[in-house]
């Protein structure tokens, strides 16, 4: 066990996002990490040189290579969140492309999520614009551990040193204000490919490393809640000896074989008698990977329900705090009915009180303004129909998370922290 765990920290994966305004280049810059990593079957590229050709480009269109849908090929523009996998001899990783339209914010959200790193496109030619203090603010609001700006588009300021030391000190000022303590700042050219998989010999002033070796070597690790032991029971395995079993994915902490453990709500407390991924057992589990847990004694247990430590339970409660970025243009009702969905728990629920609304552009509190609508970010009180097991977003984002969802259409409204 001891080689295969090494084996997967020492190859650990690495989930990032993409975010910014429109026309900043992330598909580009995607395409470029791609291209220059070979990441990129022939059969793929060949499509996207005829793509391009009938488009009147010389070349190759990077861009094409995430925008999935045929509507973005058309268009020009990414609607939906596009992934793509790729890994390199140090890491593996997972990219989510995300819209940068105003009216697909909740499509950033989705790809967000879950991503360790957000890189935040900035057109060197354009400046801040309110897309990048929105996506910064829900970059940090959702617990991204490093935010890397690129200065994309350097290019067209014949390199400048000025404008990029310029640009860097405006956006040092704005994320000084956001949770995140990790922020870096690369000058590139995603088109060309200065400083994104090769260094730039335009950019000798740069002394910092391209984005690609950012990516191989920031340290994740202790982004990962490794002390607080969370398992949210997802599906319980009911046949014959394996009664006992219980599928899921750990959401903090280090589950070991023989160690004690306590079932939420009922508060019994066992023993782990085996842990078993999809092929083998193994000796411990801890955060991200999905397994099942074997207990020694038979404790009735549904899905929703959590196993932690008898020493280190969650908060029990049916009234918390939340910070919400709202996605339905459907305005928020008070009062009115929602779905709340919290790991592998639901219920429902309603919003008792609105504290205050964010401006997006000064990061203030606006604290009258009871018409919420879609984008906009604001402070709630909930009260939910059944007792749910959550800790703080900024201890742990698998039992800080919550989406509302509308009881009648089924369709997520919101997707939030607790606070």
């Amino acid at each position: 066990m001891k080689n295969s765990q090494a084996s997967y920290l020492d190859m650990d994966l690495l989930r990032f996002t993409t975010a910014g305004s429109v026309d900043d280049g992330k598909s580009t810059l995607i395409g470029r990490l791609l291209y220059d990593t070979k990441s990129i079957f022939e059969d793929q590229l060949a499509s996207i040189k005829k793509v391009s050709e009938k488009k009147g480009k010389e070349g190759i269109n990077l861009a094409l290579l995430t925008d999935g849908l045929r509507e973005e090929r058309e268009q020009g523009i990414t609607i939906d969140v596009a992934y793509r996998y790729f890994a390199t001899p140090n890491r593996k990783f997972i990219i989510a492309d995300t819209p940068g339209h105003f009216e697909f914010t909740r499509n950033m959200i989705t790809g967000a999520s879950t991503a360790n790193l957000a890189l935040i496109l900035v057109d060197v030619t354009q400046g801040i614009v309110e897309q990048t203090k929105r996506h910064s603010f829900i970059a940090s609001m959702l617990g991204i551990s490093h935010i890397v700006y690129c200065i994309n588009k350097m290019d067209l300021v014949n390199y400048s040193k000025e404008k990029f030391l310029q640009l860097k000190a405006e956006l040092e000022q704005f994320s000084a204000k956001l949770n995140t303590k990790d922020v870096r700042f690369i000058p590139m050219s995603a088109l060309h490919g200065d400083n994104v998989v090769k260094r730039s010999d335009k950019m000798n002033w740069y002394e910092g490393g391209t984005l690609l070796h950012t990516l191989e070597n920031i340290h994740i690790a202790s982004d990962y809640n490794h002390i607080d032991c969370r398992f949210p029971v997802q599906y319980v395995i009911d046949s014959g000896e394996n009664r006992n079993a219980f599928a899921g994915r750990v959401a903090g902490g280090v589950f070991k074989k023989g160690d004690e453990v306590m079932l939420l709500p009922s508060r019994s407390v066992t023993r782990i008698k085996k842990i078993e991924t999809m092929d083998r057992e193994i000796q411990e589990a801890f955060s991200p990977m999905s397994v099942s847990i074997y207990l020694e004694d038979d404790i009735e247990i549904k899905r929703g329900d959590m196993i932690v430590r008898p020493n280190n339970s969650p908060k029990i409660t049916q009234d918390f705090n939340a910070m919400i970025c709202w996605l339905s243009d459907s305005p928020m009702q008070m009062n009115q009915k929602y779905l709340i969905q919290h790991t592998t728990n639901q219920g429902e629920c309603f919003v008792e009180e609105l504290k205050y609304k964010i401006d997006i552009n000064t990061l203030h509190r606006i604290e009258k303004d009871t018409l919420i609508g879609a984008n906009d970010i604001v402070r709630i009180s909930i009260h939910s129909s059944v007792p749910f097991f959550v800790d703080r977003y900024d201890r742990n984002r698998n039992t800080g998370s919550i989406i509302l969802i509308d009881a009648e259409t089924n369709i997520t409204v919101a997707a939030g922290m607790i606070l």
